[in-house]
């Protein structure tokens, strides 16, 4: 069973960036889609950016054009390079395959704040 650790959030003012990382304990280079999923306070688990294992992208249209998904199958991370961060981005962020299939990380908190 493959574990997934989040890092790299944090409290940042709007229009900020952070580049968060998902490390998984075992091989990633096999699973087909992988994504960054997020949780506000109050509200339902949402995914906001995927990935394949040949690059090709989809985003939430909430964040297209200010977030950026990828990934290392040599490292078996996936990053999330968030831009423009706006408050309604405050959550706390997962990484997971997409569709789930692992047991959920204990996520990173982005706090976007002035």
């Amino acid at each position: 069973q493959v574990q997934l650790v989040e890092s790299g959030g944090g409290l940042v003012q709007p229009g900020g960036s952070l580049r968060l990382s998902c490390a998984a304990s075992g091989s990633i280079f096999s699973i087909n889609a992988m994504g960054w999923y997020r949780q506000a306070p109050g509200k339902q688990r949402e995914l906001v950016a995927s990935i394949m294992s040949g690059g090709r992208t989809n985003y939430a249209e909430s964040v297209k054009g200010r977030f950026t998904i990828s990934r290392d199958n040599a490292k078996n991370t996936v990053y999330l390079q968030m831009n423009s961060l706006k408050p309604e981005d405050t959550a706390v962020y997962y990484c997971n395959a997409r569709p789930v299939a692992f047991s959920w990380g204990q996520g990173t908190q982005v706090t976007v704040s002035s």
